[in-house]
């Protein structure tokens, strides 16, 4: 499957195909003061498990929610019943915040059969759908990685970028902290931006509902940044999270090219020898 959202209805059509799975990737910043697994334990779409964003991460970086290496992501996947044969649908409870991020990882992974349900739970809930409190007990299915470092970037080659200029750099966070008004929420982070990188914060990109702009909005929006959508581009924000919502956001809209810097700003600003811009 090629478009990588689908709607409320058109999932509550098919919740019994055998080959859909859902899962729920909610996570929230702690100031945000929502727990996510209770969350989904209390109230989730039928059938859907935990995308436990931290879960799959790299644990032996420093640095937030980092890709997890091949094997472990791998495995966590079969444990949930992820698998190859799978078109899997992610969801989360913010509307959409964080289950771009799960959309990358599993296209980072290698799984090209996952989309993101638009609006998420809000969305699913407000629509009258019915949602489930019952553990789910998900069947081992067999998920091959099949990693794809096209649409991941790391902090060389961000530094490489800076003198080539072969990708334009989206900042999906807040003007403030972006321009150093603010202060980063994660201590020894210094306030700032990547020289030469464009913000776009990511609330822009959504509507007030929690669904993502229209394909022609988001390219009116990218226009007035001054983004060209033929070029490439990399996507970036605190930790990577919202920086999956700019990627997503950038290929609704029709860009072909787009990656995303896994450290982002949560890596580049605690760099000693990283360059920052401000205002």
């Amino acid at each position: 499957m090629s478009a990588p959202l689908v709607s409320t209805a058109w999932l509550s059509e098919r919740l019994s195909e055998p080959h859909i799975r859902i899962a729920d990737a909610s996570w929230y910043l702690p100031q945000a003061g929502r727990n996510a697994r209770a969350e989904h334990a209390a109230a989730h779409i039928q059938g859907a498990v935990f995308f436990d964003i931290d879960d799959l991460s790299d644990e032996t970086s420093p640095l937030p929610h980092m890709l997890a290496p091949p094997h472990k992501f791998a495995g966590r996947m079969r444990t949930l019943g992820l698998g190859d044969e799978h078109l899997i649908v992610v969801y989360d409870g913010a509307g959409l915040y964080s289950s771009p991020r799960a959309w990358w990882m599993l296209r980072a992974i290698g799984h090209r059969d996952v989309v993101v349900l638009d609006g998420g739970l809000p969305k699913w809930r407000r629509e009258g759908f019915p949602v489930d409190n019952a553990p789910v007990q998900p069947r081992p299915a067999e998920f091959t990685p099949h990693p794809d470092t096209t649409i991941v970037r790391g902090y060389e080659q961000m530094l490489e970028n800076l003198d080539s200029r072969a990708a334009q750099v989206l900042d999906a966070r807040g003007w403030p902290r972006f321009s150093a008004q603010e202060a980063e929420p994660r201590p020894g982070v210094r306030g700032g931006h990547i020289p030469g990188s464009v913000n776009v914060p990511y609330v822009l990109l959504t509507n007030a509902d929690g669904t993502l702009k229209s394909p022609e909005a988001l390219r009116v929006l990218f226009a007035a940044k001054c983004i060209d959508l033929s070029l490439p581009s990399v996507t970036t924000c605190g930790s990577g999270v919202t920086a999956a919502t700019a990627m997503l956001a950038l290929v609704v809209a029709g860009a072909k090219d787009v990656a995303l810097y896994d450290g982002s700003w949560a890596e580049w600003g605690t760099r000693a020898d990283a360059p920052i811009e401000t205002g």
